[in-house]
């Protein structure tokens, strides 16, 4: 069953191509969860936010309750533009601190021309993503990320690979610099400029321990899956095979499939028939669960319905 399987995770990435339902079957399968009591967050990555108008209620940047009975489950939308103000505020004071007085001039100009750069947003974002796979697995049982379609989020997940080697590179040309300040200041050399030093270190440890952190998330399949969300058409399955081909590739466990918006087959039998024909062959490694096309998606009942469907027996292997 889908829901046990997930269950045993700390951490759960919801992805599949736009417009399948991976919003939908996200906040489900929080809820199911927190139907059997655990403690659920919910991080909406995705810029075309949905998760605030699927629980009708107002969900920003900031962790809110959406739901409480035997556990809980609370929500978060990454809020892109706000994540790269947060970095760049944070990188600037951070510069300030460390660059000499006539340099934080260069700084601000250079920050200012970072801030639409290739490469700013995806780095906020990254970090924020990080920082909240930090916090929720502190103080929750579960994270449930729901993400931007697969291109985006198979880039942002190859990531943390490369930037705890960066950061890693980064902290030996530090302990280079770091010898070279000793012999400084054994020649008379600032004690302030030893400082700076030594908060630079501490802050790229702290950047490297959390990208470490999700990058050994991402590969541990006993505590990071990743549920593939589809729907029974010809484009849809074909970029879920290139999808999960990625995943294996990156290492990262693909814990399930979701088969969603599934056509009655009393009401629409042809189609449901073809869908049957697509999902047959639909073998990517991992338990196939099927969702029905649920009308007027949005609201507590709907993701009852659905968290019912993923809680239910229905899947095929």
């Amino acid at each position: 069953m889908l829901l046990n399987d997930v269950a045993s995770h700390r951490a759960v990435f919801v992805g599949g191509k736009g417009g399948v339902g991976k919003t939908s079957v996200a906040s489900s399968l929080a809820l199911a969860c927190a139907r059997r009591g655990s403690r659920v967050l919910v991080v909406s990555t995705d810029p075309a936010h949905n998760l605030g108008h699927l629980w009708e209620c107002a969900i920003g940047d900031d962790v809110v309750p959406l739901w409480e009975g035997a556990g809980r489950v609370d929500g978060v939308e990454i809020d892109p533009a706000r994540t790269v103000d947060r970095h760049l505020a944070a990188v600037s004071e951070t510069m300030t601190r460390l660059l000499p007085d006539r340099l934080h001039a260069a700084a601000r100009e250079h920050l200012n021309s970072a801030r639409d750069a290739p490469g700013t947003h995806e780095s906020a974002v990254l970090e924020r993503v990080a920082e909240a796979l930090e916090m929720g697995l502190d103080r929750y049982d579960l994270v449930v990320f729901d993400t931007a379609p697969s291109g985006h989020t198979l880039h942002l997940l190859a990531m943390p690979e490369r930037m705890t080697g960066w950061t890693e590179k980064l902290l030996a040309n530090r302990d280079r610099s770091e010898r070279f300040g000793v012999a400084y200041g054994a020649l008379g050399g600032t004690k302030d400029t030893s400082d700076r030093d030594a908060e630079l270190r501490r802050m790229l440890l702290r950047r490297k321990a959390r990208f470490s952190l999700m990058r050994d998330s991402l590969r541990d399949p006993a505590r990071t899956g990743f549920l593939l969300v589809t729907v029974a058409e010809p484009m849809p399955i074909a970029e879920s095979r290139e999808v999960a081909a990625q995943l294996a590739t990156l290492g990262i466990p693909l814990v399930g499939v979701v088969a969603n918006r599934l056509s009655p087959a009393g009401l629409m039998p042809a189609r449901a028939a073809r869908e049957d024909e697509l999902l047959v062959d639909l073998d990517l490694g991992a338990p196939v669960t099927r969702i029905p096309l649920v009308d007027e998606l949005v609201g507590l009942p709907a993701l009852e319905r659905i968290a019912g469907a993923l809680a239910g027996p229905d899947s095929v292997r």
